[in-house]
């Protein structure tokens, strides 16, 4: 057996094979798809859409860019790119079909289907050319990713010259009293809004174990700079529940 076979990593609070992580979160978003969205909602009390629209605020769409949106689930943030520019192409990239299957449904009743195209893929081997995308954005899926570092060299291998990541995140707060009030919030409330909703808690306890191994504002920015990304920025939402990130490939 090969060394790469059995190097672990995190699957929310667990240890688990690298090899075996991909599977597991599928799993995850297999079980909450057709709830999805309204646990944004409830869990975020709606502000999850603000977050995504100062996303596109800083993003600025632009008529006749491409956008590819990674984890994108069900096309929340592809809907809003191609709202702010009518003449622009997305493609929305995720491991999960159901969670595809539930944008496409989502994209028929918006009637976006000549504009927005979905595809299965891994965020660590995206299924497209060099150089194919103005714009790569992951909202809320990179720290489900088994290698973070794969995932930002992958966006920047399909980004054009001159296109630029966004990743919006959970993220840290610097205040030790508002993250432990957080934290409280997060692992005693979210799991059995989980059981409540989507009639799966165990899920929603994995996303919340999720976001506290993430890296903070400063590390992953520094992760996405060692990508080969330029002029990395990051801004706050909310104090730090959640972070923008924006980095440019020059």
């Amino acid at each position: 057996m090969s060394g790469d076979s059995n190097k672990t990593t995190h699957f929310g609070d667990r240890t688990v094979l690298e090899s075996d992580k991909k599977g597991l979160v599928e799993g995850v978003f297999s079980s909450v798809a057709s709830r999805y969205d309204i646990m944004n909602d409830v869990m975020s009390v709606g502000i999850h859409r603000l977050w995504k629209d100062a996303m596109m605020d800083w993003l600025a769409p632009r008529n006749g860019q491409r956008l590819l949106d990674v984890a994108g689930g069900t096309g929340d943030v592809a809907f809003r790119f191609l709202a702010r520019a009518p003449q622009a192409k997305a493609v929305v990239c995720d491991m999960t079909a159901g969670m595809l299957e539930e944008g496409r449904r989502r994209a028929e009743a918006e009637k976006l289907g000549d504009r927005l195209s979905w595809v299965e893929g891994d965020a660590m081997a995206l299924p497209f050319e060099d150089n194919s995308f103005d714009v790569v954005t992951n909202s809320f899926g990179t720290r489900n990713v088994t290698r973070i570092e794969d995932a930002l060299t992958e966006a920047y291998r399909v980004l054009r010259p001159g296109g630029r990541l966004m990743v919006l995140e959970f993220s840290q707060l610097p205040n030790p009293a508002l993250q432990w009030a957080y934290d409280r919030y997060s692992f005693n409330v979210i799991p059995v809004m989980g059981q409540v909703v989507a009639r799966d808690r165990d899920s929603y306890q994995y996303l919340v174990e999720s976001i506290r191994k993430f890296p903070d504002q400063e590390r992953f920015a520094a992760m996405i700079r060692d990508a080969g990304f330029d002029q990395v920025r990051y801004r706050n939402m909310s104090m730090g529940v959640v972070a923008l990130h924006s980095g440019w490939k020059l």
